[in-house]
């Protein structure tokens, strides 16, 4: 069955080209269907008005209100005719507080005749600070006549006002009026829910959540529409996720056991620790996914620190010992050499595999990055086609068509959020049959966002740290508020360093950029706005360090603009103790392992995100020895800013740090790659709050695909789907 064209028909026709493309640039609105899936934001009651004391500030508001008081003011002014203009200022009240609408020039004459005391209207505009005083300039407005019967009191007819989502070139009730012309259409919608998956939970149909949605007489119309279209929502993105799960399981791969008393035994013998509980559940769990013959796809959730490359790396092993090769990719080139490193040293004679003094059971371990000279990648290239390198390391160079591998057995992806679709298609095309697939991330996902954005993976999490870490201390540190605390921040890095440890210094800029060199070399003053100064950089703070506070220590920089040699000499002389303090950007977020380093110093902390925070800290205390953590921010403490610094100040528990992270961003922002997806397929379902939901829509579209994998009995169902994975949507869930 075809979409139903009454839901087709492009905005153009129905609302004229003007309106029809402001909604397709600002909105990204181009049917009738997708109109009526704008849904309101919220809704204002006829019987009260906004709390004009919470605006927000420099964002699009609408508010409805009652003029209190409009008068028409004249100034000198040179570009005016006749050297006078004419300012027209009107307040306006709703009980809670005041605002200021202020008109110029020509546009003071229609507002002044109708924006008279005691009229009420819905004003909206962006809102502004004048004089220490909110206002609005220029705002459009929708007079509310109370018994006039007229074109408004149809459009604002009922007791509940819906406000949309707008944009400064189109209002909200402009918006509303536009969905009044084509709620009638909404009888037409097809309804994706199965019949008896709808009647059972109590949904109401989708025409009449539709109009009840965007015609509300009640709030408990506003109930019924909600519920059932976060359904909506859930279940068909489910459905998606199930069908790529589905077509997986159907795909064939090369089962993978390892042998009795091959590499991986080997290896486990000479650990010189015992792998925690936690280590060998989830190994369980890889090693009867690679036993099955079809392609695992899992991912692999861990605290920094939790020991997931080990676990990795023993599924890798066990590849290797079953005949196949496995490739792990990272994200950057350190982070490749980092793993590259520490795998070999792990393995010792396990990874000499071909060389004098390999044991018996041993592979060659190779690494493969862009800027490898050409003599070692050649070499490189030639052990993975022969076979004689059972593992390689290595960045995106890997996915390149030169690559050619014997036997593709297992790839392991790390830290997913920074690898595209294309790149993990493209290394999985280059297995003679699909090669098994392990993601793993460092960044605690809540399970619903888990369900949501990895939705076709099945999940493992490692929760408990290795025995011997310790724990870490964090604190805030308001540079602006109390300069002192930054001074003894100083000597807190000065006394690590004298007992023999090493600390970190991350600034979110590097300083090299083609900007004035005065400007960034200028010192911010405390006047100066924290937000308004550019980051702080690298290259300055090292400099600044060196010469100050931590004048005879040996300080470093380490950004990613250097060639990698040198980024990888900085490493190496940092990770021997050679350097006491590295100043870097996040290029050491992910990965860099130095056990002696204890302390982090991150300047304008408030510029990185929770998760991002969480990551760095993680560097340090990965030895014997406490790790601190001084989060140094000039914003005020009541700025939301701070209390995000608090917040990770206060918790180590990273998966608690991303359900706040969660709360306090849009979610667009959270589910990383999966923001145009998510952005553009996720209108009202609430990733946090909606985990029920969530989990039962995955177990009844589990359900609905094993038992009707093609949908043919579901058309309204197989449409839905065709809506959602339009181009943008399908990179969305290409995550697999």
């Amino acid at each position: 069955m075809d979409l139903v064209p009454a839901l087709e028909e492009p905005l153009k026709k129905v609302l004229g080209p003007a309106t029809a493309k402001v909604m397709a640039e600002h909105l990204g609105l181009h049917t009738v269907g997708d109109l009526l899936h704008h849904y309101p934001r919220r809704y204002e009651e006829r019987g009260q008005l906004t709390h004009l004391a919470d605006l927000p500030l420099d964002e699009h508001a609408t508010v409805v209100a009652q003029v209190a008081d409009a008068r028409l003011l004249t100034f000198s002014s040179p570009k005016a005719p006749r050297g006078k203009g004419q300012r027209l200022e009107v307040t306006i009240t709703d009980g809670s507080g005041q605002l200021k609408l202020v008109f110029f020039g020509n546009g003071v004459h229609k507002p002044h005749k109708e924006l008279l005391p005691g009229t009420r209207a819905l004003f909206a505009g962006k809102v502004s600070v004048f004089n220490r005083r909110l206002q609005l300039a220029h705002p459009a407005y929708e007079l509310l006549r109370g018994d006039d019967v007229t074109e408004t009191v149809d459009t604002w007819a009922g007791a509940l006002i819906p406000l949309y989502p707008a944009t400064a070139k189109l209002e909200s009730w402009k918006i509303a009026k536009a969905v009044q012309t084509v709620l009638p259409s909404a009888q037409e919608a097809t309804d994706p829910l199965p019949e008896s998956l709808r009647a059972g939970r109590d949904l109401v149909p989708l025409p009449e959540a539709l109009l009840k949605i965007h015609r509300p007489h009640t709030k408990a119309d506003i109930e019924d529409a909600r519920s059932r279209l976060k359904w909506d929502e859930a279940f068909v993105l489910q459905v998606a996720l199930a069908r790529r799960r589905h077509a997986d399981a159907q795909l064939p791969a090369v089962a993978r056991k390892p042998k009795e008393d091959g590499l991986l035994s080997a290896f486990d013998a000479k650990l010189p620790f015992t792998l925690t509980e936690g280590q060998l559940k989830v190994s369980k769990e890889i090693f009867d996914d690679l036993a099955t013959e079809h392609p695992m796809h899992r991912l692999l959730q861990g605290e920094v620190g939790s020991g997931k490359t080990m676990v990795a790396l023993r599924a890798m092993l066990a590849v290797v010992d079953a005949g196949g090769q496995a490739a792990m990719l990272a994200p950057t080139e350190v982070l490749a050499q980092q793993h590259h490193r520490s795998i070999t040293e792990m393995m010792g004679e396990l990874a000499e595999g071909g060389m004098l003094g390999g044991a018996e059971h041993s592979t060659k371990v190779v690494l493969l990055t862009g800027s490898m000279g050409a003599a070692g990648r050649r070499q490189a290239l030639l052990d993975l086609v022969t076979a004689e390198a059972g593992i390689v390391i290595g960045t995106h160079a890997l996915i390149e068509d030169k690559v050619q591998f014997h036997d593709l057995g297992l790839v392991v992806v790390d830290e997913q959020h920074r690898f595209g679709v294309e790149q993990r298609d493209a290394l999985r095309g280059k297995g003679k049959q699909p090669p098994h697939l392990l993601v793993m991330t460092a960044t605690p996902i809540p399970r619903t966002v888990a369900m949501t954005v990895f939705g076709d993976l099945e999940t493992s999490v490692l929760d408990q740290l290795p025995a011997g870490r310790s724990p870490i201390a964090s604190h805030v540190v308001p540079a602006a508020d109390k300069p002192h605390f930054l001074s003894r921040a100083w000597e807190r890095v000065r006394e690590e360093v004298s007992n023999g440890h090493q600390a970190y210094v991350v600034c979110p800029r590097i300083g090299d950029e083609d900007d004035d060199p005065k400007k960034s070399k200028k010192k911010p003053s405390p006047e100066d706005d924290a937000e308004k100064r550019p980051p702080l950089a690298v290259l300055d703070i090292a400099d600044q360090l060196a010469k100050g506070p931590l004048q005879g220590l040996k300080v470093e920089v380490l950004h990613g603009r250097m060639p990698p040699d040198d980024k990888d000499a900085v490493m190496r002389r940092f990770a021997a103790g050679e350097t006491d303090v590295l100043v870097a950007t996040t290029v050491i977020e992910v990965g860099v392992n130095v056990p002696n380093a204890t302390a982090m110093v991150i300047m304008d902390a408030d510029r990185f995100g929770v998760s991002q925070l969480h990551q760095l800290r993680g560097r340090v205390g990965r030895g014997s020895a406490a790790g601190l953590c001084l989060l140094v921010t000039e914003m005020a403490e009541a700025s939301p800013a701070r209390q995000r610094l608090t917040a990770v100040a206060s918790t180590l528990d990273g998966f608690e740090l991303s359900r706040i992270d969660l709360e306090q961003r849009r979610e667009g922002d959270v589910l990383g790659q999966a923001q145009s997806g998510a952005r553009t397929s996720l209108r009202m379902l609430a990733v946090i709050d909606d985990e029920e939901i969530i989990a039962e829509a995955r177990d009844e579209a589990t359900a609905v695909v094993a038992s009707d994998p093609d949908l043919e009995h579901l058309p309204g169902l197989r449409t839905a789907l065709q809506a959602l994975l339009d181009e943008e949507r399908e990179q969305y869930l290409e995550k697999g």
